[in-house]
């Protein structure tokens, strides 16, 4: 099959396409059974469809034309089981093959996801949103109807075909030689248009990947184009990214119009022709009525497959378009990885940076040659401008990236050495920006640790001074948040975030920012719980306010790309 597809594309990278239908058949391999027993029900319905003009056959010419009644009766009530029966298996089929289309479709939405998940912020700052939301979606889906909607499809077609065609030449041979003079001409057309279907679907993703990156930009941040009075503004480009996609799709349509459209007159042609010759053998009485009426619903039927078959040809350009797209992202590599055997994770233990070097690709160098010890159990202070690469310094703890080169090391083992789960689950950030999920408050606290107990919920949310908050709800702490907690403050949100941190329960605690939205006498309640929470385990306090780090064991600065010791208070 995929050697077949590989030939009928022709494609520039025959080795890539093998690999990406590798890909493909994996998802749809597991469902052997199922698929044959689907194609079995397929070809019992075919099968039933095919033999009704037979049935008609023998109705008119040994029925009818006989004047034999019981003849008529028997046939009739044929017809009549035939066509309940090809009813009943359509049904069963539809049913089955929908529950196998989804199951393929949400495996190869769940893989892809999943590697996404795997890739560092550095993949996701140079992509669109809406152009992976666009893969994810439309082209995954494309990919699936090809994998199993166009294979069923196909094995129909060719069964039908084969099952009409036989007919036919019972029928006549020399009238079913009509049909063979199309082949040739269908394939010389298809291969003439294969390129400009291709060409024409990938410009129609591309338009429709911008349409989602408007809607992703845009609806988010819509208080601020109020705001800004340019809501007419962004109404006339969504209007003319609509244009152009209509535009696109418009031109899309018209080339499998005509992609199709010519086989089809062809095969029209040629029935036509198959008319006039069968009956002017009846008016002659060389051939009987009932056999003409059956050859032109054998030739109608093998039209409908041949259609189809041509109807493939143009979603195998349709699917290799979407596959390229989907494997460009497969293709992706992560950059940072769980070793095959890692280290057991410390319980505590001193953090340090051994000559770390990091830049950004095409950016300048951000950290060089970073030393420095931690001590475990320690409050430190981390200052610095705006985009010194304070927030760097803790991805590459939480290993988002990796150094260039030196290591950081927790207890003595390289934070590369450690699994990559558990690492992130003992690190907790809380960040200036903060990330809230549809779904309740106390799903929201609950995020990193789904199943912790309603009693401990309700404790972090006290320590972290959300009583009034939970209070103003309506269903306290079951109350939802809405989309992205729209209606929540930004100092409310910060409090959720710090009580998801104290939740997490975690070797080390970094708070980058995160009181920024608090007033001060917040601040410092907020700052003593976490103190006595976290006495004795490691606290990283990232701000621009001397408030926020006062009474800190260690005092670091980071400047041009360099850290420095600012003062040690006292060490334990």
């Amino acid at each position: 099959m995929q050697r077949l597809i590989v030939r009928l594309i022709d494609s520039q990278n025959p080795a890539a396409l093998q690999a990406a239908l590798r890909w493909l058949y994996s998802f749809v391999r597991p469902h052997r059974l199922a698929i044959a027993g689907l194609l079995g029900l397929s070809a019992c319905a075919s099968a039933l469809v095919l033999v009704q003009p037979w049935l008609t056959k023998l109705l008119i010419d040994d029925g009818l034309l006989a004047r034999n009644f019981p003849m008529l009766v028997l046939i009739a009530g044929l017809m009549i089981v035939a066509g309940l029966l090809g009813t009943l298996l359509s049904g069963i089929n539809r049913y089955l093959h929908t529950r196998l289309s989804g199951r393929i479709l949400f495996a190869l939405r769940d893989d892809l996801y999943r590697h996404l998940q795997t890739l560092s912020p550095n993949f996701y700052g140079q992509r669109r949103i809406g152009d992976l939301m666009s893969r994810l979606d439309g082209d995954v889906a494309e990919i699936q109807r090809f994998a199993v909607d166009s294979l069923f499809s196909a094995v129909s077609s060719v069964i039908g075909l084969v099952v009409a065609v036989a007919m036919l030449v019972t029928l006549s041979w020399e009238l079913s030689l009509l049909a063979l003079v199309l082949i040739p001409l269908d394939v010389l057309w298809l291969r003439w248009m294969r390129r400009k279907v291709e060409r024409d679907v990938r410009q129609l993703r591309e338009r429709s990947a911008d349409m989602s990156s408007f809607m992703v930009e845009t609806l988010p941040v819509m208080k601020f184009i109020q705001s800004a009075g340019q809501q007419q503004r962004e109404a006339r480009r969504l209007e003319t990214l609509g244009q152009g996609y209509m535009s696109q799709l418009l031109r899309l349509q018209v080339t499998e119009f005509f992609t199709q459209a010519v086989p089809g007159t062809l095969t029209s042609l040629s029935r036509a022709c198959a008319f006039l010759i069968g009956g002017y053998w009846v008016v002659q009485g060389t051939w009987q009525l009932g056999a003409l009426i059956a050859f032109s619903t054998y030739l109608g039927m093998a039209v409908g497959p041949v259609q189809s078959l041509l109807g493939l040809y143009v979603a195998i350009q349709r699917m290799t378009v979407s596959l390229g797209r989907v494997m460009e992202l497969r293709g992706e590599e992560p950059t940072v990885l769980t070793p095959v055997t890692p280290q057991p994770m410390p319980s505590s233990g001193e953090l340090r940076f051994d000559d770390v070097h990091f830049s950004h690709p095409g950016r300048p160098s951000t950290l060089r040659g970073i030393d420095a010890r931690i001590p475990y159990g320690l409050k430190v202070a981390l200052s610095g401008g705006s985009g010194v690469g304070k927030s760097t310094l803790i991805d590459l703890l939480q290993r988002h990236h990796d150094p260039q080169s030196g290591r950081v090391l927790l207890g003595e083992v390289d934070l590369r050495e450690l699994d990559l789960f558990q690492l992130r689950r003992r690190i907790a950030v809380v960040s200036q920006d903060i990330v809230l999920f549809r779904g309740s408050l106390a799903d929201n606290l609950a995020y990193a640790v789904p199943d912790a107990s309603r009693e401990a919920i309700a404790e972090v949310a006290r320590l972290a001074q959300l009583d009034s908050l939970i209070a103003s709800l309506p269903e306290g702490l079951d109350s939802p948040l809405g989309e992205r907690g729209q209606q929540l403050s930004g100092g409310q949100k910060q409090r959720i975030a710090i009580a998801r941190a104290l939740l997490q329960d975690p070797l080390i605690l970094v708070l980058d920012e995160a009181t920024s939205a608090v007033d001060e006498a917040t601040e410092r309640e907020v700052i003593e719980a976490i103190d006595r929470l976290f006495a004795g385990r490691t606290r990283i306090l990232i701000s621009h306010r001397p408030s926020t780090l006062a009474d800190a064991d260690l005092r670091f600065e980071l400047l041009d790309g360099v850290l420095t010791s600012k003062t040690v208070l006292h060490e334990t």
